[in-house]
């Protein structure tokens, strides 16, 4: 079940004054100005795999992505770049463009992916909304969000974990999140290692952690958690349940204190 999620990935906040808006699809440049741009890249860092350039919204500034890494923002000649966040001033907000253009990659790569390649933990009734979760067994705060899974699974929301061991592949992170998906109870050994404990090392060969682990690099995952939302909007860090439910729209469901995390 994993070969297809590796074969997808080698072919492919809410703050006040601060919002991400709506994706639109990023215009194309002509074959010529992209090959010059990308091939000026290449005489600097050869060793990078660039993705499609586009236009940014600035004239005379097009948009590149690294593929596990970041967007750059390039002049028309390749010789000037900046990458980071790129904003746009609107009446009463900045709006990210970059978060903009990320949202609809994400989208597409979200869209590619085997919900048999994550581990995932739904509720017994009706699923109202899904939220995939790039998560760390050894991160804090990817606890705290795991314990509140079974008022997630109440409240209708599915939670779709995908792998991203930050210390980087081959880390003991690393060998104890593929430990997981290579278990016969993924869910059970996830949750296991999540309250600090310890399972069998399972290194199965075929697992998708390192893949899913870049997959998250170009989705533009830096921590953990990182919740990516179906139209590719990423919140990153803890979010309670009851934030969720509220970003996703979804209703309030009776109180899960103290319930258990159980997983297919």
């Amino acid at each position: 079940m994993f070969s297809k999620f590796i074969a997808v990935v080698v072919v492919l906040a809410s703050l006040s004054t601060i919002v991400h808006g709506k994706s639109e699809p990023a215009q194309n440049v002509d074959a010529k100005t992209g090959a010059a741009i990308v091939a000026k890249l290449k005489t600097a860092r050869p060793d990078l795999d660039y993705g499609g350039v586009t236009q940014s919204p600035i004239d005379g500034i097009y948009q590149v992505q690294v593929i596990g890494g970041p967007v750059l923002y390039v002049t028309g000649n390749g010789e000037y770049f900046f990458d980071g966040d790129l904003y746009q001033v609107k009446p009463s907000r900045f709006v990210n463009l970059r978060e903009q253009a990320m949202v609809g990659q994400r989208r597409e790569l979200l869209a590619g992916l085997d919900v048999e390649d994550m581990i995932v933990f739904s509720p017994d009734g009706p699923t109202k909304s899904v939220i995939n979760v790039f998560t760390d067994v050894d991160c804090g705060y990817c606890r705290k969000l795991h314990r509140e899974v079974p008022d997630l699974n109440k409240r209708g929301i599915e939670v779709r974990y995908l792998a991203f061991p930050r210390a980087g592949i081959g880390s003991p992170s690393y060998e104890k999140i593929v430990s997981a998906w290579c278990s016969e109870t993924p869910g059970a050994t996830l949750t296991e290692l999540k309250n600090g404990g310890t399972v069998e090392s399972n290194q199965c060969a075929d697992n998708p952690v390192a893949a899913q682990y870049r997959l998250g690099q170009q989705m533009g995952v830096n921590g953990t958690p990182a919740i990516v939302l179906a139209d590719g909007t990423m919140l990153p860090g803890y979010r309670p349940a009851a934030e969720l439910a509220r970003v996703l729209g979804v209703d309030q469901a009776a109180n899960a204190q103290g319930a258990s995390v159980e997983s297919n």
